[in-house]
């Protein structure tokens, strides 16, 4: 029977958990045997108890259960724990790891998953494809980013968000600007909207205009833009000189805002800088900027991950993992997204990776010692090539 291991996720800040009760009963359903690290579920308001009653079984000793495991899930991607090594190189060769990791950024584990001859997948890689919709981590996770990035901005605002009728005068409302139209920008939007602000957004894609307006939203058109969005249905790079003019457009009404959420982000590079200083100083005083690109460099140049950054009196929010800050909600999806992810590779308690499955090949890493991501096997040939 194989052998599936959650362990607890020892990243600073991280309170998600990769399987949920709900999830484990049906793994163990599909003949498979479970095993959480104890503790695991704590930060997500899940108790070990829970765990046990839908068939798993509680472990304390992580390096045995890493070195028995045939699959492991996590949220985050391998950890070194303090000086009693690394998660990943305590598993046997053969073994499945299935977590987050943007492979052309962390070279050492797919190099370290490889030459241990692990089977990994990265959720960052999952194929935007309809029938893979339900297994998409990055965007049941990014929904969770935008809703927290505009309660964060409202609770900092020195103002009322909506329009407001008082004896004493009406309060006219908070002007919001979403800049990107993903998943996170459009949930941006919508909470925003509830909320009772004026929002405004934009994208480098066409094709979000009609979802912006939709929302309630104006859209803000940039003159000569061309749709960007990649074949899985991404935002592509934009070039510097469509940035040069977004920033100019877009830059005449984030002046006149209250509020910028910052959501661009292009997978597996630096965040594109849309709000350089000299616009943060064009802001006006009290104003809030929250960066959800923080951690990946930040939209705006004078954002830090995990600060907060006052700038000519405009607020600067750098925050890290907002989705670990709805543990329970993120939890809870990001398990779905596992499952939803594993379960048709595992027919009679048996596993079988088929990569001739678009969704198994495209997301899969490394495999039986090979680097089959190929954007990343390039850059790890060509750092050998050189070094």
């Amino acid at each position: 029977m194989p052998r599936v291991f959650v362990p607890r996720e020892v990243a600073s800040g991280e309170t998600r958990v990769a399987a949920t009760p709900e999830t484990v009963v049906k793994f163990v359903k599909a003949g498979l045997e479970v095993q959480v690290e104890k503790g695991a579920g704590l930060g997500s308001a899940i108790a070990d108890a829970e765990y046990e009653a839908a068939g798993a079984k509680i472990v304390a000793d992580w390096k045995a259960a890493f070195a028995e495991a045939d699959v492991v899930f996590k949220v985050r991607e391998p950890q070194h724990r303090d000086d009693d090594g690394a998660e990943l190189e305590l598993l046997k060769p053969g073994a499945i790891w299935v977590s987050f990791l943007v492979p052309q950024s962390e070279l050492d584990w797919v190099r370290s998953a490889r030459d241990r001859k692990i089977s990994f997948f990265s959720m960052n890689l999952v194929p935007r494809i309809s029938r893979a919709q339900s297994m998409d981590a990055l965007s049941s996770q990014a929904n969770i980013a935008g809703y927290k990035a505009v309660l964060l901005a409202a609770a900092r605002l020195p103002r009322y968000f909506p329009l407001l009728m008082t004896a004493a005068g009406t309060v006219k409302p908070a002007k919001v600007v979403i800049m990107g139209a993903g998943v996170a920008g459009l949930q941006a939007i919508a909470t925003a909207k509830r909320l009772g602000a004026q929002v405004w957004a934009t994208d480098v894609r066409i094709a979000v205009k009609e979802q912006i307006e939709s929302l309630g939203a104006k859209f803000i058109d940039v003159p000569g833009m061309e749709d960007l969005e990649d074949e899985r249905g991404y935002a592509k790079e934009a070039t510097p000189e469509f940035l040069a003019k977004q920033r100019e457009v877009v830059g005449n009404q984030i002046a006149e805002s209250d509020v910028v959420i910052t959501t661009a982000l292009v997978p597996g590079r630096k965040a594109p800088l849309l709000i350089p200083k000299s616009l943060v100083q064009r802001m006006k005083a009290g104003s809030v900027i929250v960066d959800i690109a923080a951690e990946q460099g930040g939209n705006c140049e004078c954002t830090r991950a995990g600060e907060e950054v006052v700038e000519n009196g405009v607020i600067i929010l750098g925050p890290r993992n907002l989705p670990a800050s709805v543990a329970t909600n993120a939890s809870e999806l990001y398990a779905r997204n596992i499952a939803n992810f594993f379960l048709p590779v595992v027919k009679q308690a048996v596993i079988t990776l088929d990569f001739e499955d678009e969704v198994i090949a495209d997301s899969c890493v490394t495999h039986d010692g090979v680097i089959k991501h190929k954007p990343t096997a390039d850059l790890v040939q060509n750092q050998g090539a050189n070094g």
